[in-house]
């Protein structure tokens, strides 16, 4: 046990080495291009906030201009004007359509004998008519309507312009910014007074964090045409445009008296803080992968896995369910692995390392789960004999095996199929038939000669199957009644014919049913007799060895007599018992000392990828302390099982699921409600029933799914199990006894 114990601890170490080293490694080479040897003014965040700075700049100082400046500017040309003429067609089609959509408003007012308000569509019509004529006869006439919507899209641009104002001011706080235009010369600045020769006294490194600056000689002149880009609003940015690309030198800095509280400080601070935080993981990283291949060299971690108890479960196992798990794991593996690499995109370093945290864990749990799926497959392939049997063997050969089945007599499967493709086309026509109603003679056609053939041989064939169905049912409830008739050579033909010879069967089976039950009525009787003769005989002898003076041969001989009558008495009764046990069936229960808390978390376990994979939001509450019951585990948590099934199948989307465990006056009431997405009914019996026919039918080998299942098992454990329905709110109330 020591051994076992120190083996698995040197795992777990073992993985969590690995996972930080893959992750740290990973993260170095991935990332060091951003933090090493850089600050904070030479990476990509940076530049994006000066670019879209300059892009502000540009807008409301370097090529700011007025309403009336821009509408001047405007400027139609000869493509503009024919685009606008002939945005909704040429002269005839605008007219028609205009016309048409005119036509019937006219006739209905007139029709209701309205003039007025038909002379009104008229004239409203005849002045759409005319202007679309002067369109096409006067380019002047168009070229005054574009430049009229032209000015209107001005004033909409210049009132929105406005609304990025504070935030261009509060950047001006941020950065200070001395630039002159290489054109014209005129300077923009927000360095209040100051003159040029002036500038290098306050721009510099002892004042300044950061300083870019655009002269011919150095970065080059400053375009603003990239920079717009980053302006959140293209709209306002095209108030900018201008003829030319015009150039700037100078200086844009970021002084070292900004205040703490600027976002752009608090992206420098957060910038340090990750930048440290990596170099401390990569290093940590790359000195814990080194050190788990070492302890992997020496050690083979992984070798003792297969000795353990569960690792021989795993391998009962279909081995294409082991790789389907294993191939699902795998890629899950990389992804936690590389989401825990990249934990410091944003934010400061506690940011980091919260969501570290949470992203290393996740990774070691599928490091872990990977690693020893990938440990035992290599040692279960090692084991196989014959791969191509085990594979037979497996999840999917076998679901081949029964959909293979469904077409083992053809016909059947081949008429089924042909009739959900019928059934599909006939669907697909109608949608089809709502986007090209001129095809609906070809589809009632096509209907009339194939599809209510195909539903009528169904309507037959459904009927001639409910008559098998109900004579079937009727020979179960031991009423033979006549022999089905057996039309043609078909499947159910077949089968109608097999249910006759079937019945022809019972009738026998209930003449010999009939003779054994007679039998069993005279075995009962011999039994009987057989032991009341020895009893007889025992009682007779022990009241003659109460007589006085018997002589000491005789007691020994009637000592003898008994002794031999109750061995046979305990053999008979011994048989009988064995008998009886064999013939009722009844299932024995394992019963023994359980947390029934721990035991609500490993069913909920069971279900923890789906839980994950739901919209529901499960809310458990359990005691921290266990609660002992004297059950029989693996029963017990059957019903656990089937209760949060029916939960993650029939819950409504979104909604909470609450779970509760307490103990109280020597019982434990476990209750789970959840908001059943399906009208639920007010007969509870009834849904209980209900569960428990469908269950049965579904689930003939005793599975034990199902309401009906799990209300047997608990009362089998002398507890209660209550249903609840209040609306859709459905409650169920699981109670057994502690210990």
């Amino acid at each position: 046990m020591d051994i076992k114990w120190k083996n698995s601890m040197l795992l777990i170490v073992w993985v969590v080495l690995f996972t930080i080293g893959v992750s740290g490694t990973i993260s170095a080479f991935s990332h060091g291009s951003e933090y090493i040897k850089k600050d904070f003014f030479q990476s990509s965040e940076f530049e994006s906030e000066l670019n879209r700075f300059i892009g502000l700049l540009s807008i409301y100082e370097l090529h700011d201009k007025t309403k009336e400046e821009l509408k001047e500017g405007i400027t139609v040309s000869k493509e503009e004007i024919d685009e606008h003429r002939n945005q909704y067609g040429n002269l005839s089609e605008q007219v028609s359509d205009i016309e048409n959509q005119y036509e019937l408003q006219i006739e209905e007012a007139l029709a209701a004998d309205n003039k007025e308000i038909a002379d009104l569509y008229k004239t409203e019509r005849d002045k759409k008519i005319e202007d679309i004529t002067n369109n096409f006869k006067n380019d002047e006439y168009v070229r005054k309507k574009v430049i009229n919507e032209e000015e209107q899209t001005i004033d909409k641009l210049i009132k929105e312009k406005e609304n990025y104002n504070p935030e261009f001011q509060n950047d001006k706080t941020a950065f200070k910014y001395y630039l002159k235009n290489t054109g014209t010369g005129k300077v923009f600045s927000n360095l209040n007074g100051v003159k040029e020769e002036s500038v290098n006294e306050i721009i510099n490194n002892k004042n300044m964090l950061s300083i870019q600056s655009y002269s011919e000689d150095k970065n080059g002149y400053l375009s603003t045409e990239d920079s717009l880009s980053y302006v959140e609003f293209e709209g306002v940015a095209a108030l900018s445009d201008s003829e030319e690309n015009q150039k700037f030198e100078g200086q844009i800095a970021i002084p070292k008296s900004l205040s703490a509280d600027n976002d752009l400080m608090t992206q420098y601070h957060d910038f340090r803080e990750r930048q440290i935080f990596y170099y401390v993981y990569s290093g940590i990283g790359i000195l814990a992968l080194f050190l788990s291949l070492y302890i992997y060299k020496k050690t083979r971690p992984f070798n003792f896995i297969s000795s353990l108890k569960w690792a021989g479960y795993y391998q009962w196992i279909p081995l294409d369910v082991r790789l389907i798990a294993f191939m699902i794991c795998f890629p899950a593996m990389l992804a936690a692995i590389s989401f825990s690499s990249d934990i410091y995109m944003y934010g400061d370093a506690f940011y980091s390392l919260g969501k570290l945290t949470f992203a290393l864990p996740l990774a070691i749990v599928f490091v872990t789960v990977t690693l020893l799926q990938g440990s035992l497959l290599i040692s279960g392939f090692k084991e196989i004999g014959n791969l191509k049997e085990e594979l037979k063997n497996g999840l999917i050969y076998r679901g081949y095996l029964v959909f293979m089945q469904s077409f083992l007599y053809k016909s059947m499967g081949v008429q089924m199929l042909a009739l959900l493709i019928v059934i599909f086309a006939s669907g697909f026509g109608v949608g089809f038939l709502l986007y090209n109603p001129q095809e609906v003679g070809t589809y009632v056609i096509l209907f009339i000669l194939v599809t209510v053939p195909f539903l009528a041989v169904l309507i037959i064939r459904m009927g001639y199957f409910n008559s098998i169905v109900k004579n079937s049912s009727e020979l179960a409830k031991g009423n033979p009644g006549p022999d089905l008739p057996v039309k043609g050579h078909s499947v159910l033909a077949k089968l109608a014919g097999s249910i006759n010879t079937l019945k022809h069967g019972v009738n026998a089976s209930q003449k010999a049913q009939a003779k054994s039950e007679r039998l069993k009525t005279e075995l009962i009787t011999n039994v009987s007799h057989d032991l009341r003769t020895p009893l007889t005989s025992i009682i007779s002898y022990t009241e003659l060895l109460k007589t006085p003076d018997l002589a000491g041969k005789d007691r020994e001989a009637y000592i003898q007599i008994i002794d031999r009558k109750s061995k046979r008495l305990k053999v008979l009764i011994d048989d009988l018992f064995e008998a009886s046990k064999m013939a009722s069936g009844n299932i024995e229960l394992v019963k023994a000392k359980v947390d029934i808390v721990q035991l609500l978390q490993q069913a909920l376990a069971e279900h923890d990828e789906t839980i994950k994979a739901s919209t529901l939001q499960l809310r458990v509450s359990t005691p921290e302390k266990p609660v002992y019951t004297f059950v029989d585990g693996q029963k017990v948590w059957r019903v656990f099982d089937n209760l949060i099934g029916n939960i993650l199948k029939y819950s409504l989307e979104h909604t909470r699921v609450y779970i509760t465990l307490g103990a109280e006056n020597r019982h434990v009431v476990i209750t789970f409600k959840n908001i059943s997405k399906y009208d639920l009914g007010g007969n509870i019996d009834e849904l209980i029933e209900r569960f428990k026919r469908g269950d049965t039918s579904r689930h003939t080998d005793g599975s034990g799914l199902g309401l009906a299942i799990a209300k047997s098992i608990v009362d089998l454990h002398e507890g209660n199990l209550d249903i609840e329905v209040d609306g859709d709110l459905f409650k169920v109330t699981v109670e057994l006894e502690t210990i």
